[in-house]
């Protein structure tokens, strides 16, 4: 386990969405614990459902907690995604999307489970730290219109080009 973890909080689906991110993202999923059975459980939870998971994604590890239905979560805190290539965007932000997720602007989405995630090329990322003011306006201008990000697109406009 890393030094440190985010910890996501679910409402009983823990196991459910960590195996989802392996199967979207690669990883493993490293220990699952459950309420004990004979001890009172807070909230909707009973002795023997899932209570933490310990998953890895892309080598970073993370948990998630069934705590209830208390918190939810807000786009105040991302999972940000770098991809190799445009296929790569596609195939994540298409998996994550599908079957109650939805995407917004500038390559952010919602999963299934409201958790946020940034979808972003990685060639796109080297842009950003060019250091080229105009060029970055440029691209960035085009991002604002996109909701998956387009990395050709976006490149052709940090590069001057029409689009």
């Amino acid at each position: 386990m890393s030094k440190i973890s985010p910890c996501l909080w679910f409402n009983g689906q823990a196991e459910e969405a960590a195996r989802f991110y392996v199967s979207v993202l690669g990883g493993s999923v490293d220990f699952v614990s459950h309420y004990p059975d004979d001890q009172p459980t807070p909230g909707p939870f009973k002795g023997g459902e899932v209570l933490m998971v310990e998953f890895t994604l892309a080598g970073e590890s993370y948990q998630a907690l069934n705590g209830g239905p208390e918190f939810g979560f807000t786009e105040a805190v991302s999972l940000s995604v770098s991809c190799k290539d445009q296929a790569e965007v596609d195939r994540v932000h298409d998996a994550l999307t599908a079957e109650g997720g939805s995407p917004g602007p500038c390559g952010w989405i919602k999963d299934r489970y409201g958790l946020s995630w940034q979808i972003v090329p990685r060639e796109i990322m080297a842009l950003y730290k060019s250091g080229n003011g105009p060029g970055i306006q440029r691209m960035m201008a085009v991002m604002m219109t996109m909701q998956k990000l387009d990395a050709a697109r976006m490149k052709a406009a940090f590069e001057g080009e029409s689009v």
